[in-house]
């Protein structure tokens, strides 16, 4: 328990102690903290009165920095003993945070009165389409039933380079993009604002440390690797993304912007949290072979406000642990052909839908490519996004009494620029 009060529903208890980076009205530098509660804790102000000087060498200079990357490049055993000790810094029972009045009020802040900025530099951004049911859901809609999943799908994790400038940190508005799409099938493509403006459940981990070029990381390995996940939408113009992605892939339907949750919560966070993931048949190859419990019982919960109302409805709730390829297994076969991973790459999970409609993780499959409304409250409807409708995704477990969170993923579609 934490001398700092925490509500028992919060996503933020001290099982968790995730990173970010943060700003105040009196100190505009962006700099590392955590989250307690709703409360941010400034660990500069920490490291500036020595309180991690067992734990991180030139901790204040390590927090000091706008981004987490500096801390991600120190490798798992600091992140895990840095975890530890702010875990004990905030325990009811430790007076050296507890007692110092002064510290405290330069440390600690309401989590209203500060700003959250992304919380690394990403190098690189890779994601993934990784969920069974959503590429099969996505195959029946475009190739039929009996040709609903690519041969390869079940013998490695499919994935694609995305853009990694514009990752953007939640709370982010996004201008509703343009470009080519058809909007009478069978006659010649127009240019224009997307007309059928998705969103996507994702989620992601970033690589705290990387691997030299030409040495894979392996399945044993890849958690080690592993800094910690967030939420994340990968916002989808699915006219323009159907006109374009022939034969190369993704492009401009999918580089406008990406979503991501501003707390990393760490893979140590998440341990308690494993457990089988789907059965894979075919077996997959040694490579990807695992051995322990490698998914996560990590609850998913999709919300949509239309502009013309102040309600959130939840369209969807879903749960990472549907998700056919691991996190590890994804890391591994990245790496397999000796890609160089660096720290602070981001690798999205693909889009996260359930084996029931209501668990699906896309507007595409809610409407099922617009032949059906989906229903929110008052009586409003949607098929795709609208200008200025806004949506939050939201992620937690719960195991034991034990509630781990990651906050909201939120974000709101602008019209197109004029």
């Amino acid at each position: 328990m934490s001398f700092i009060e925490t509500k028992p529903d919060s996503d933020f208890s001290i099982h968790n102690i995730p990173f970010g980076i943060i700003s105040t009205s009196h100190n505009a530098a962006p700099r590392v903290a955590t989250r307690i509660g709703d409360f941010a804790v400034d660990l500069s102000v920490l490291a500036q009165a020595g309180l991690f000087s067992s734990v991180v060498a030139d901790a204040q200079g390590v927090f000091s920095q706008p981004t987490l990357n500096l801390f991600m490049s120190l490798g798992k055993p600091v992140w895990s003993a840095t975890r530890k000790h702010i875990q004990k810094l905030l325990s009811a029972s430790e007076a050296t945070l507890r007692d110092n009045k002064d510290l405290l009020e330069r440390a600690v802040f309401p989590i209203n009165t500060v700003k959250t900025h992304l919380p690394a530099n990403i190098g690189d951004y890779t994601d993934f389409y990784a969920s069974k049911e959503h590429a099969t859901n996505v195959g029946i809609m475009f190739r039929g039933k009996e040709n609903a999943l690519m041969p390869n799908w079940t013998h490695l994790p499919v994935g694609y380079h995305g853009r990694a400038s514009s990752v953007v940190v939640s709370g982010t508005e996004l201008k509703r993009p343009q470009g080519q799409r058809v909007v009478v099938k069978g006659e010649a493509p127009q240019y224009g604002p997307s007309l059928r403006m998705d969103c996507e459940l994702e989620m992601a981990f970033l690589v705290g440390t990387g691997n030299n070029l030409g040495e894979p990381i392996t399945i044993d390995n890849a958690k080690d690797h592993m800094f910690g996940v967030v939420l994340m939408n990968d916002w989808s113009a699915r006219d323009i993304q159907a006109w374009e992605y022939v034969p190369l892939g993704p492009f401009l339907g999918k580089n406008f912007g990406t979503t991501v949750s501003a707390w990393v919560v760490t893979m140590d966070a998440l341990e308690p949290f494993l457990v089988p993931g789907p059965v894979q048949e075919p077996k997959p190859m040694a490579y990807l072979a695992e051995s322990t419990a490698s998914a996560y019982n990590i609850n998913l919960e999709v919300k949509l406000k239309p502009a013309e109302s102040s309600k959130y409805s939840v369209i969807s709730r879903s749960n990472l642990k549907y998700m056919y390829w691991s996190f590890a297994q994804q890391l591994a076969h990245h790496t397999v052909n000796g890609c160089n991973m660096r720290t602070g790459d981001l690798c999205g999970s693909g889009t996260i839908s359930g084996p029931t409609e209501d668990s699906f993780g896309s507007l595409l499959e809610l409407s099922w490519s617009g032949a059906k409304d989906i229903q929110l409250e008052d009586g409003i409807t949607r098929k795709f996004l609208n200008d200025n409708d806004e949506m939050i995704l939201a992620g937690w477990c719960e195991k034991d009494g034990v509630r781990v969170g990651f906050g909201e993923c939120h974000g709101k579609i602008l019209p197109a620029r004029v």
